[in-house]
């Protein structure tokens, strides 16, 4: 266990418990909180300096007045007397801590963030782990312990599942849903503002918790988000992470208020989620239903899993097909020897290469299953059939689940109470039920993603090595500086020269093939093409003279030098960028480029360093990607080059800090590789600065 695991035993599994500012009034949080504690089979403290009794539990004065340590202190209190009982907390061997209630940096004002500073500086100083501020607290039902002034908390069934939320809110909403569906918790967790405890930390500590199945995690936004990613991966070989994060749209003010955190890239932070090798849900909903399928059982690590499916109502059929094929989930043809088999159990006018449509479910149906489940190129099998007279869904399924040793996934349709007794059946059978055929499609496509995810995090890195010597030279980098260090990276440029007078530029004309390219070269023009600095098919000194001319007359700081560089042949043009994220550090991003990448913006993002097989996926996983293999007679492009360039443009991105963005647009690819048009590198200690990609 890490570290930081290790310090939040005493705070998930303490010994004991005070509550400070327990009170006497029901509406209050520190009443609440006492009255959830009853279960509690340790020692249960309440601190109020003027209350003799409290829910039948005689009171401290003060923390001090307890005359012992105490692993756990909540603090029922207002936001300005905290940091002042955090600090007696500590000095009393306290363990842990959590602040129920607001008041600090969510507030946005500089009081609410000079408290939560305070809060934090005691934490560092005095070793002890708080939760919060601005938390509901938590519940760890494996150990009857709510922690929580919600009333309900004691009510939870206890399970497998444990849920990780910034908001104490989503933690209720999804407790209560797996509740609704028939599943319990283990632990639910509201982190608040999370300036201590983070979810990277729960995360850890759930990882080897032997009572946790599956890791439900949402979030909003991260001050520290390559720490969670490097959690998630240490989780994931041993439990999945199902996580849902926010940002679609433009929500960060809001977002600030309710737990004080930025918002950040949606794109970036899904990107690094699916890296790590997290499950992302789109909706609470989905969600908990991916927790649900995950946390009966996984499929073996693989990049490209395979479903078998049996419906008993092909219309059913057809949209879980369309769900699973449209977000990339394999539904191969049976093999010759699977179609014998399901011919000798079904009448010969049903659909059978996959999906197996039965027409309705009849005596064989759990033989089909078995069948279904046998085949070589099925790693997980779904099931549809709706509720009938005379139906136990539970005894058709619950048979072949005996013998199938793959994961099974049954989706249903009927009247509520009906649905209610066979969900049952079936959740003792450890087969996962859901009430739609999208919803049964969903929990599949978390199977296999949490499959693919696995089977990534196994695969041997293919970085290049370190680039040795400096790369970087005088800044700010114009054009030709910034080219010449993707070089060191492998990244191929033009053969260009840079000419600071009108004599080398002619030179420089005669030494190169016809046409050429003159551009501008002068660091502070970033973009030449908007101020008329680029000059293409230039092959007269008379079309150079007039190129010249123009350049010379476009305003800048610092005289421009001119660049003369070859004409590439034609290709496919892509963007290839890098930027050191406030929250994520450095990251990658590819997508069609050329004049039109902000118009189209068909583009995919990975956290860098990474390997080749991360740059091939990331090309495949572009809208567009059909034009690299080809497109109305056009030859594929070197992908291999491309990829290698991905690469390169990772590696430089983790080994020099100091880049604030990096951006080469376009990158042309065609069937000889790739090359660099352009280039533009932008150090923070230049003026760049380190910055989340803005929420779209």
């Amino acid at each position: 266990m890490r570290a930081n695991a290790e310090s939040l035993q005493r705070l998930f599994a303490p010994g004991s418990i005070a509550v400070v500012g327990a009170s006497t009034s029901p509406d209050k949080a520190g009443y609440q909180f006492l009255r959830n504690l009853a279960t509690f089979p340790g020692p249960v403290y309440a601190v109020n300096p003027t209350a003799p009794e409290i829910l039948g539990r005689r009171t401290c004065k003060s923390l001090t007045a307890i005359g012992e340590p105490v692993d756990l202190v909540a603090l029922c209190i207002p936001a300005s007397a905290c940091a002042s009982a955090l600090r007696e907390a500590a000095a009393c061997g306290a363990g842990a801590a959590l602040i129920v209630g607001g008041g600090f940096g969510e507030t946005g004002t500089a009081e609410g963030k000079a408290r939560q500073a305070e809060l934090l500086s005691v934490c560092r100083t005095a070793g002890i782990r708080l939760l919060g501020p601005n938390t509901a607290g938590f519940g760890n039902l494996s150990r009857d312990l709510a922690a929580s002034f919600w009333a309900g908390l004691n009510a939870l069934p206890k399970g497998n599942i444990s849920i990780v939320a910034q908001s104490s809110g989503v933690s209720v909403i999804l407790a209560t849903q797996l509740q609704n569906l028939g599943y319990g918790v283990n632990l639910s967790v509201g982190l608040g503002n999370s300036i201590d405890v983070t979810p990277a930390d729960v995360v850890d500590y759930l990882a080897d918790d032997d009572t946790t199945a599956a890791i439900a995690l949402h979030f909003e936004g991260i001050t520290d988000g390559r720490h969670l990613c490097e959690a998630i991966r240490h989780a994931v070989p041993r439990k999945p992470v199902i996580a849902l994060t926010i940002g679609r749209t433009n929500i960060g003010t809001f977002a600030r208020s309710h737990t004080g955190n930025m918002v950040g890239s949606y794109a970036l932070k899904r990107a690094a989620l699916c890296q790590a090798g997290a499950v992302v849900a789109d909706s609470t909903n989905d969600l908990v239903d991916a927790a649900i399928a995950l946390s009966q059982a996984r499929i073996a690590p693989k990049r490209d899993a395979g479903v078998g499916m049996i419906t008993g109502q092909g219309g059913a059929g057809l949209l879980m097909l369309d769900e699973l094929r449209a977000n990339g989930v394999a539904v191969p043809d049976f093999a010759p020897e699977t179609l014998e088999k399901i011919r000798t159990l079904l009448p010969p006018m049903t659909y059978m290469r996959n999906p197996v449509d039965t027409a309705r479910p009849t005596a064989s149906f759990g033989k089909v299953i078995e069948a279904v489940a046998a085949d070589p190129g099925v790693d997980a099998v779904s099931v549809f059939v709706l509720r009938e007279a005379g139906i136990d869904i539970a005894d058709l399924v619950g048979a072949a689940k005996t013998t199938c040793a793959k994961p099974l996934i049954v989706g249903s349709g009927g009247f509520a109470d009906d649905l209610a007794r066979d969900f049952a059946g079936l959740r003792r059978c450890g087969v996962p039920a859901y009430a739609s055929p999208e919803r049964a499609a969903k929990a599949m496509r978390a199977l296999v993603e949490d499959a693919r995810g696995r089977h990534a995090a196994l695969q041997p890195a293919t970085t290049m090595p370190p680039c040795p010597g400096p790369v970087l030279g005088p800044a700010p980098l114009d054009e030709a500086a910034a080219k010449a260090a993707l070089q060191r990276y492998g990244i191929r440029t033009p053969r260009a020269v840079v000419c600071a007078t009108r004599q080398a530029a002619l030179a420089a004309f005669a030494t190169l093939p016809a046409p050429v390219v003159v551009k501008v070269l002068n660091p502070a023009i970033v973009h030449k093409t908007d101020v008329g600095g680029v000059f293409l098919n230039v092959r007269t000194e008379a079309e150079l003279t007039a190129a010249l001319d123009a350049i010379d007359r476009i305003p800048a700081p610092t005289r421009s030098h001119y660049l003369i560089e070859e004409t590439a042949r034609p290709g496919v043009e892509l963007i290839v960028g890098g930027l050191n994220d406030v929250s994520f550090g450095p990251t990658v991003m590819v997508g069609m480029g050329g004049v039109l990448a902000q118009a189209i913006k068909d583009t995919t993002l990975r956290l860098a360093p990474l390997g080749r097989d991360d740059a091939l996926e990331m090309l495949g996983s572009l809208k567009s990607a059909a034009v690299l293999d080809g497109w109305r007679g056009a030859p594929p492009v070197d992908k291999a080059a491309l990829a290698d360039a991905i690469v390169g443009v990772g590696q430089m991105m983790a080994e020099h800090p100091e880049i604030a963005e990096l951006d080469i647009n376009p990158l042309r690819a065609s069937p000889d590789g790739c090359v660099a048009l352009d280039a533009v590198v932008v150090l923070a200690r230049d003026g760049g600065v380190r910055q989340a990609f803005a929420a779209e």
